[in-house]
């Protein structure tokens, strides 16, 4: 890791509730009742010397990103652009950021992620904000060849967090100290699947549920795959179901399937290649909203045909854009609204 010391007046006091104040600046991390786990503005702070490394890590990412800026590093640049970014990358020693912004972190649905990396892009560490930007920046800084160390407890299992089932639905957590219990109940496999309630309706939940909301108003891609699919092929039979209903990859929230595709390959590059995420339905709520199209898979295994009710499933209004179709001998894909 970088060796480079902070050498600033040690008795420097930083405004820690001017920093606070300034937290209404930008991104998705002023929102109040946001998911604050999509990273779009970021600030990359280096020292001077390190600027040539910085570009690269700014060229490398900002197709990626609403927007990236450098900044030079002093003692008072985290005070002084606290809430203006999403995510701040420093290109530093670990100690210098965790000491100049512990003092500045309050809150962490409303705090940017913090994420440093080394000179020789060696390693990733989201210090702050894991399940709010850092994992995501740090997955992103691998494309440069670091590590990502990632230290929350899901990612660290392997499984998927409240925030991140939250990313793939594009929805955002209401509640979000809810999250310390059902983020347990992820790690200890009591929570798998979310479950969805449509309304008009009103609901008393406890303290340990936790209610999202969806943000968009696109469309569902419902995939079926047979095994060993390509992502190339996932890819072009998405593009071939889109253009019929003179819609895009950019119209997608999210790629929803059934639980018994969880881990397909072809399929989750494809979904990651666009910037979807996958959400998983079980047995029982694909049965609950079977689409119109019969399916040899219902006479074979006892499950409705995947893509369409995977499609109705998850759409808002719970409608069929566009009916299955097959693609290649190893796609089905069907449109939900």
């Amino acid at each position: 890791m970088s060796t480079d010391t902070d050498d600033t007046d040690a008795g420097t006091d930083t405004n820690t509730d001017g920093g606070s104040e300034s937290g209404g600046g930008g991104g998705h991390c002023s929102t109040p009742d946001s998911d604050g786990e999509v990273a779009e503005e970021i600030a990359i702070i280096s020292f001077e010397r390190k600027l040539p490394v910085a570009n690269e890590i700014r060229d490398e990412l900002i197709d990626d990103y609403e927007s990236i800026e450098i900044l030079e590093y002093h003692g008072d640049v985290f005070a002084e652009h606290w809430g203006e970014y999403d995510c701040f990358v420093g290109l530093m020693a670990s100690g210098i950021a965790m000491r100049k912004t512990a003092g500045l972190l309050d809150d962490k649905w409303d705090d940017p992620a913090v994420v440093v990396i080394d000179e020789e892009l060696t390693w990733a560490i989201p210090l702050t904000g894991g399940h709010h930007g850092a994992n995501q920046v740090a997955h992103d800084l691998s494309t440069l060849g670091a590590v990502p160390a990632m230290t929350t407890a899901s990612e660290a299992a392997g499984k998927q967090g409240i925030e991140s089932k939250a990313k793939a639905l594009d929805a955002h957590v209401v509640n979000g100290d809810s999250t310390v219990a059902t983020n347990l109940a992820v790690l200890n496999d009591d929570l798998d699947v979310v479950e969805r309630l449509d309304g008009p309706r009103a609901v008393l939940v406890g303290d340990d549920v936790t209610v999202m909301k969806r943000n968009d108003d696109g469309v569902v891609l419902g995939t079926g795959t047979v095994e060993g699919v390509r992502k190339e092929q996932v890819i072009n039979a998405w593009e071939a179901a889109l253009n019929a209903v003179d819609r895009s990859l950019s119209d997608v929230e999210f790629v929803a399937t059934a639980t018994r595709k969880e881990g397909e390959a072809g399929l989750y590059e494809a979904a990651e290649e666009i910037g979807a995420g996958v959400v998983l339905f079980g047995k029982g709520t694909l049965t609950d909203h079977e689409g119109p199209t019969p399916s040899r898979a219902k006479e074979l295994i006892g499950w409705p045909g995947i893509a369409e009710a995977s499609a109705i499933a998850g759409g808002r209004e719970h409608e069929l854009l566009r009916e299955k179709e097959r693609f290649d001998e190893a796609v089905t894909v069907a449109v939900g609204r």
